[in-house]
């Protein structure tokens, strides 16, 4: 029986991640071994990142409505309270996006919320 090399299958591996590193600078795109070590760094980083781009917009919504909340003469906390305590679902994202465009709906939902907090 013939042997069998597995130069193909090598082949086909490196030039899947050399294809992944490119854009890199010097041998980090060119060579094989320096190009899979930078491209688990990077794949390990970009899976981090999706993770932390979810918290990085939940503190820029909280800023933004806590930002226009004091604005109406509540503190965040307050807020928020006010309109669990009215029923009002809506998420932070929805209310940041109030709080920019919509300024007297979310003055609305303010003095909602500061009656059912006093």
């Amino acid at each position: 029986m013939a042997r069998i090399k597995g130069g193909m299958n090598a082949k086909r591996k490196h030039n899947k991640i050399l294809k992944l590193a490119k854009g890199y600078r010097g041998s980090r795109s060119k060579q094989y071994r320096v190009a899979k070590q930078s491209v688990m760094r990077a794949m390990t980083d970009s899976y981090r990142g999706r993770k932390q781009k979810k918290r990085d917009f939940r503190k820029l919504w909280i800023a933004r409505i806590n930002a226009a909340a004091r604005m109406n003469g509540l503190s965040y906390s307050k807020f928020m309270h006010g309109l669990k305590l009215a029923n009002v679902d809506l998420n932070r994202k929805v209310l940041s996006e109030m709080a920019i465009n919509d300024a007297e709906g979310f003055a609305k939902l303010a003095e909602l919320a500061k009656s059912k907090v006093a």
